[in-house]
């Protein structure tokens, strides 16, 4: 079947499902579409192909039994791997995500779908003003220099961590908003930036009114996740910037990381809502994702005139114990006005002192990993 054909009978599930049962006169048969994404790897999406109800047994016992055998065999994409067979859910895959899955013949390279996994983290505080957009921008600009491969999903409304790495939103036809809500492949939204090895699939205020149109969606609290499994063979590293909330574009955020990265800011009040949100994470993992764990907390806007600030990092490293990174993250003015300019840190000021403590953050994280 050519592609147009098959494009032309695809159906929106979500607004056939919203439909009367008497107005369903249709019966919807699942099939595979291959398609090629942007970075030329094969991506397979759902869809479905329209057959009158009343006609479909009429319909089987009219295919010749050589389409009959076709339709039942699994289709071939020619790299050795096959696709959904009709009635059978596909096998499960053998190689658990973050280990690397390579042949006898050779290893694979960064990119081929054998390739190891990046380690995906949110980057999640339902307080706000911590630092979460700031570090997200920071340490993925400072893994990018470090030769890393690095995508920043903005998950936050307000699009932040989009216009510190110098892109406007406004400018593209697809957004995250698109991704989660209208099932567009992620490689579709992803856009480079002026940093080498570092891309950012933007948000816009769009994403705003998602937490409501996500409410009577099927699977809402896993479609972040769909959409970032496909590309994690691509990227050394995957940073969701995710909203100051506890809703479900943030629920999103923890269920497709693998980690939970915790930006602190050293005030007492970023302390007061930092067992809600552990809590929210023993929930993610219990329910949705059970190889989630908060891996770092980061200390960010340390003042080392207060003694407030020493309290505060002296408390959560008597808590936290070694998930405390050692590098603290100073407040400086370099940090705050480099997203003015739409760049982060490390290029607006690489001899800061903010710029050196996100490379050496960048340097602490990265280790921890090959560890």
């Amino acid at each position: 079947m050519r592609r147009t054909a098959v494009r032309s009978s695809q159906v929106d599930v979500d607004t056939v499902s919203a439909r009367p049962a008497q107005a369903l006169p249709q019966q919807y048969t699942p099939a595979v579409v291959r398609g090629w994404g942007v970075n030329g790897a094969v991506r397979r999406r759902r869809a479905f192909h329209v057959k009158p109800r009343d006609s479909v047994a009429q319909a089987d016992r009219a295919v010749p039994d050589e389409l009959k055998r076709r339709r039942t065999e699994a289709p071939s994409d020619g790299a050795g791997s096959t696709g959904r067979t009709r009635g059978r859910a596909p096998a499960a895959n053998p190689v658990r995500p973050g280990t690397n899955a390579t042949s006898p013949a050779s290893s694979p390279k960064l990119g081929d779908p054998g390739a190891s996994t990046a380690r995906v983290l949110a980057l999640a505080n339902q307080k706000g003003g911590v630092g979460k957009t700031t570090t997200t921008v920071n340490l993925g600009a400072a893994l990018a220099d470090l030769g890393k491969r690095v995508l920043v999903v903005d998950l936050d409304p307000q699009g932040n961590a989009s216009t510190g790495l110098g892109i406007e939103a406004r400018n593209f036809d697809v957004s995250i908003y698109d991704v989660v809500l209208r099932d567009v492949p992620l490689e579709d939204c992803i856009e480079p930036t002026s940093i080498k090895n570092l891309f950012v699939a933007p948000s816009t205020i769009n994403l705003a009114g998602a937490e409501i149109e996500l409410v009577p969606a099927f699977s809402r609290e896993l479609r972040l996740r769909r959409a970032v499994d496909p590309i994690r063979h691509e990227y050394d590293y995957v940073l969701i910037d995710c909203p100051p909330s506890l809703g479900l574009l943030t629920v999103n955020g923890l269920a497709a990381a693998s980690e939970v990265m915790v930006p602190i800011q050293c005030e007492y009040y970023a302390l007061e809502g930092l067992g809600q949100l552990l809590r929210n994470v023993d929930l993610v993992r219990s329910s949705l994702n059970p190889e989630l764990f908060v891996s770092t907390i980061v200390l960010t806007m340390y003042d080392a005139r207060t003694k407030l600030a020493d309290q505060v990092v002296d408390e959560v490293r008597t808590h936290f114990g070694d998930v405390v990174c050692k590098t603290v993250i100073p407040r400086s003015v370099r940090i705050s006005e480099a997203p003015s300019f739409g760049e982060p840190v490390t290029i607006h000021d690489p001899s800061s002192r903010g710029a050196l403590a996100y490379r050496e953050l960048a340097r602490e994280v990265s280790s921890a990993s090959a560890s």
